[in-house]
């Protein structure tokens, strides 16, 4: 490894390292999603890959930046503004297990959401989550936001222990709605969020 990874832009190249790093962070939630959306010939893998080469969406290339090392991708963050106002739609037609995060979601119109910060297996333990959430801060900063806002588990004490050291603080939970084939334990989604000048 290279003594300073780099953070950089996605691209469209990178829609298959998205997949593999968006389902680290999700517990099965984006495969739960995208088996829902597949025609029988395509396999879940690809319904989330021809996602994440879109132009636009929140699971897009264009709101992803990848932490490399010497070509080898080690993370990824993906983050944009949330709609101000926030529209909730329907939620009778929103599926339950995305209800609590629709909620949490609306209570931070306008803040630049850090929606996944993921770092491959091999890679944890070397600041590298950290290094992914100065550069969404220095984003969030470009782009004028004010606050930064990121939701997850309750379970994952690391991620509220880091998130908490870099200025983040509780703002709301929710409890979480189990999916079809959800094999975690978490009992509530967690809101944070933090200020920036």
């Amino acid at each position: 490894m290279n003594s300073d990874p780099a953070i950089r832009a996605a691209r469209k190249a990178d829609a298959s390292e998205m997949v593999a790093l968006i389902d680290c962070a999700g517990y099965g939630m984006p495969l739960w999603i995208w088996q829902g959306m597949k025609s029988d010939e395509a396999s879940v893998l690809e319904v989330g890959r021809m996602r994440a080469m879109r132009d636009e969406g929140g699971f897009s290339y264009r709101n992803a930046h990848i932490i490399e090392d010497d070509g080898n991708v080690m993370g990824m963050l993906i983050g944009y503004p949330i709609d101000d106002p926030y529209d909730m739609g329907d939620m009778e037609k929103t599926p339950e297990a995305f209800r609590p995060l629709v909620e949490l979601e609306a209570q931070v119109p306008g803040s630049w959401y850090v929606n996944v910060v993921a770092v491959h297996a091999e890679h944890r333990g070397k600041g590298l989550g950290s290094r992914l959430l100065n550069h969404a801060e220095y984003v969030a900063r470009q782009t004028r936001n004010g606050t930064m806002s990121i939701i997850f588990e309750s379970r994952n004490l690391k991620a509220y222990s880091l998130y908490e050291r870099l200025g983040y603080r509780e703002a709301a939970r929710r409890p979480r709605v189990a999916f079809p084939g959800d094999a975690t334990h978490s009992e509530e989604w967690i809101l944070m969020k933090k200020r920036v000048s």
